[in-house]
This record gives C-alpha cells, sequence and structure tokens, in this order.
C-alpha cells in the first residue's frame, strides 16, 4: 500500500503522538508498504521550532525509509487562543503542497488534533479518490470546551460543525478507547464506522527492571527513596497542582519522594506551588530523552495518571499502558467513570482515587509505601495486561487490515475501478481485484482482495476475513 499519515506531531518530538505516529510509520514500512508523512516542524512540548528547522518553510527528509514532509508553522511559546488557531491554520495551509507533492496514496490516516486538519485531508481523499481513516487520539472541540480553553459559544458551534464534517468524510474512524465509542455514538456516528485501537508500547523496550542500581535514581540521588512518578504531558487536563498537595501532606515521611518530569513552563508553574504548599518533597525534572525512559519509569516505585473531574470521556492517557508495561503499579487520580479508569480498573494494574482530591491520592501512595506485596502484585497483573492488549504487533496488525478493509469497501462504492497497473493502480500488485456477476438472479457484483497475508470476500460493503 501507499500510505499517507497526516500528522500534526512526529519524530523527534518526545511524547505524546509523535512517538506513536513514528512507531506506526516504521513499522508499516517493514512489513513492506510505502508510508509518506505530512507533519509540522517538530516544537513540542516546548511550543518553540527545533534549532535545525527554525526559518524554513518546508523541509523533506527520510528516515528509517519512511518520507517526512515537514511545513511552516506559526507558533508562539505562550499561545492564547487566537494563536492556537492561527498555528492550526498555518498547517492547513502549508502542508497542502507538501502532501499535493509526492506518491498518490491508496489510504490516508489523519490523526485529530488538530481539528482543523481533517480540511486538506479530505480534499487529498478527495482528489485522489482514496478513503481516509480518521484517528482520534482527544474529543474535540469537547475537551477544550470541558477545561474551560474555549467558551466563545460562535466558536464552540463552528467547531462542532467541523467536527460532525470530519466523522461524517472519514470512511473508518478509529478511536483509542471504549469511551471514545459511546461518546461519538451519541453525537450519530454509527458503530459500524468504528473501530477501537488502544494505543500501544513496545514491549521490548519498556518491560519490567530492578530498581536496584538503577542508573536514572543514582544520577537523581534517589537510592532508597520510595520515587512516586509523573512523567509528561501537563496540560489543562491534569491538574498536577494535586500532586503537589499529596506530597506535602506526606513530607513528614523522609523516604517518599514525588517525581514529576514535564515541560519547563509548566514546571515553573509548579514550582510556585509547592513554596506555597512547603512540598519540599518534590523533585521537578525536564522532559527526559526517551533513550532514558525505561530506567526512569524502573526507578519509580508508583506511577501517576492525574486527571481532573470534568474529564470523562474524550481524553485517555498515553501513560497508562507505558506504566503497566514498566511493571509498576498506577494510582489514577481520575474520575471513576471516565475512560482512564475503566482502562486502569481493567488492567488490575492499580487503584483509582477521586480526583483533585490530595487527601485520597496520599492516602493510596501510603498505602503502597506500607504494603510492598500489593504494590508488587499489581505490578505484575499490568505488565501481563499490557503484553496481552497493548503489544505494538497487535496494534499494528489492527491498523493494516483497518487500510486494507478501507481499501476494499471504498472499491466497493466505484462503478467502474480504476485500471490497475504498476504505475497508477490504487493499490500494489499484490492485491488482485476482481469482479464478476453472481450467479442467479442477484446481480450484485462480489470482489476479491487477496493479499499475501489474508483473503477478503466484499458484497455489498460487508466482508469475512480468512488469516
Amino acid at each position: 500500500m501507499q500510505i499517507l499519515i497526516y500528522s500534526y506531531n512526529y519524530h523527534p518530538e518526545p511524547i505524546g503522538i509523535a512517538p506513536l505516529m513514528t512507531e506506526l510509520a516504521e513499522g508499516l514500512v517493514k512489513r513492506g508498504h510505502q508510508v509518506r508523512v505530512i507533519t509540522g516542524m517538530p516544537n513540542y512540548p516546548q511550543r518553540q521550532i527545533y534549532d535545525r528547522y527554525r526559518g524554513k518553510l518546508y523541509v523533506t527528509e527520510h528516515k528509517n525509509s519512511v518520507k517526512i514532509q515537514r511545513s511552516y508553522l506559526r507558533i508562539k511559546s505562550k499561545p492564547n487562543l487566537v494563536d492556537r488557531l492561527l498555528l492550526e491554520l498555518s498547517f492547513v495551509f502549508t502542508s497542502l503542497p507538501q502532501a499535493l507533492k509526492g506518491e498518490r496514496p491508496d489510504v490516508i490516516l489523519l490523526t485529530v488534533p488538530p481539528l482543523l486538519v481533517c480540511l486538506p485531508a479530505t480534499l487529498i481523499a478527495w482528489l485522489y479518490n482514496c478513503p481516509v481513516v480518521l484517528n482520534v487520539q482527544d474529543i474535540l472541540p469537547e475537551a477544550a470546551v470541558r477545561v474551560g480553553l474555549i467558551k466563545n459559544k460562535l466558536m464552540i458551534q463552528a467547531l462542532e460543525a467541523l467536527e460532525k464534517f470530519a466523522y461524517r468524510t472519514a470512511h473508518t474512524i478509529s478511536v483509542i478507547a471504549d469511551g471514545f465509542v459511546d461518546n461519538l455514538i451519541n453525537k450519530g456516528v454509527s458503530a459500524n464506522k468504528i473501530a477501537c485501537i488502544p494505543n500501544w508500547v513496545n514491549l521490548n523496550f519498556i518491560r519490567p527492571l530492578p530498581k536496584e542500581n538503577n542508573s536514572w535514581r543514582a544520577t537523581h540521588q534517589l537510592d532508597d527513596k520510595f520515587v512516586v512518578l509523573y512523567s509528561g504531558n501537563i496540560a489543562l487536563t491534569q491538574g498536577l497542582e494535586t500532586v503537589i498537595e499529596a506530597a506535602a501532606r506526606l513530607r513528614h515521611i523522609n523516604d517518599i519522594v514525588f517525581a514529576i518530569a514535564g515541560e519547563s513552563q509548566a514546571l515553573e508553574r509548579l514550582q510556585k506551588h509547592c513554596l506555597a504548599c512547603g512540598a519540599d518533597n518534590v523533585l521537578l525534572l525536564p522532559l527526559q530523552p526517551r533513550e532514558k525512559l525505561p530506567q526512569m519509569l524502573a526507578a519509580a516505585d508508583v506511577g501517576l495518571i492525574v486527571q481532573k473531574s470534568n474529564v470523562i470521556s474524550f481524553n485517555m492517557p498515553s501513560k497508562i499502558p507505558l506504566l503497566l508495561a514498566s511493571g509498576r503499579p498506577i494510582v489514577g487520580s481520575v474520575p471513576a467513570s471516565g475512560t482512564a479508569a475503566k482502562a486502569i480498573k481493567e488492567s488490575g494494574g492499580g487503584i483509582i482515587v477521586e480526583p483533585e482530591s490530595a487527601d485520597a491520592l496520599a492516602s493510596a501512595v501510603l498505602d503502597l509505601y506500607n504494603q510492598p506485596e500489593l504494590a508488587a502484585q499489581l505490578g505484575r497483573k499490568g505488565r501481563k495486561f499490557a503484553v496481552e492488549n497493548y503489544s505494538f504487533e497487535q496494534a499494528l496488525d489492527r491498523y493494516e487490515e483497518l487500510f486494507y478493509d478501507a481499501i476494499a469497501k471504498e472499491a466497493t462504492t466505484l462503478d467502474i475501478l480504476p485500471e490497475l497497473s504498476s504505475n497508477k493502480s490504487l493499490v500494489p500488485q499484490d492485491i488482485l481485484v476482481h469482479t464478476s456477476p453472481l450467479v442467479g438472479e442477484n446481480t450484485n457484483h462480489i470482489r476479491l482482495i487477496k493479499t499475501t497475508s489474508l483473503v477478503r470476500v466484499v458484497s455489498q460493503g460487508l466482508m469475512t476475513n480468512d488469516k
């Protein structure tokens, strides 16, 4: 397949969707597909264009056989609402020429946020007559409205209309949690259009490692400490002030240290809160290089997932699979009815406490500090669940199958299939498409799509799989 990934974030950005899309693109290439990525100049999480990309309108590069086409972004380090809108618009307009300058795709994978990117992706899909698979990482504009980022009613209405447009024009919608499925169905999206594929983790890269002789602990003078770790994005949905306040309640126990790794501007705000609360047992660190992630996770005794009480079914922290895979117990200060709580409960690898409650969070940490056997049991269950549900190979299988299905179903909507050739085919030569009338009175057409790994029979949009 010729696969076009339209993703605002990509390598070398260290957190969020960027590592996931990078792994997906490179994994698809290893399976013999040709992958092209349309993305912006790297800037996250500092919200500053990285030095080697600064001052450039377009950059095209290759990494591990993936063609990466970058475009200019208008970005501010401390954006207001208008700045965020202009950022998205800049990517919409500058990315379109890059998307048109390249191989004709068989399928487009579009990640949101940002939501506005559905406009150029839909145009590309129309021009090339190929399906769009919409990958929803956060549900917008609901997430922005719930956390108070957007309050203007006209803007909310415009973004909700854009959200409906994105769902309507996408051939298939992939979501990362069951709660997202319910959310979209409640908005009128057909369940048949939705596929739930959780974000994954590289189980060989992130695995249980001993705390003894841990280089990350030694570097930060944490040997013989009980380390409570939060690492990742510090955004409006989290409310890390709760973690600081919980740490303050446990500062009388010298063994317990809270470590928070995040982007520098957010850490400055948290530093002020530490001083106000007297939380001298909190270690604030910049985001760590990706290569240090296994040692950092192994250094923890407890991993934290933190959300505000109004974050229910529109956000799923990508840290959950990472923490589970590391074999460390999770304390989730999250809404009990939310997608994060459901994932943690299903894994058996953590404890759920009331969100935005420093007392509840401190109590859960203290319980695990006093019961190391419970912490170890939760860690083992979490690792087992990660192996069974969050492996990269499983996710890659499902995305590959999703793309083949989208191409096959798109073909059933065409009265005349495009001529297949090595130069102009929408689908590579390892996929053979035949049409013939069925026997009997039924004159529907059946299309057999044969690949190296599976055979599909498509009739009237229905499909059976034999592997």
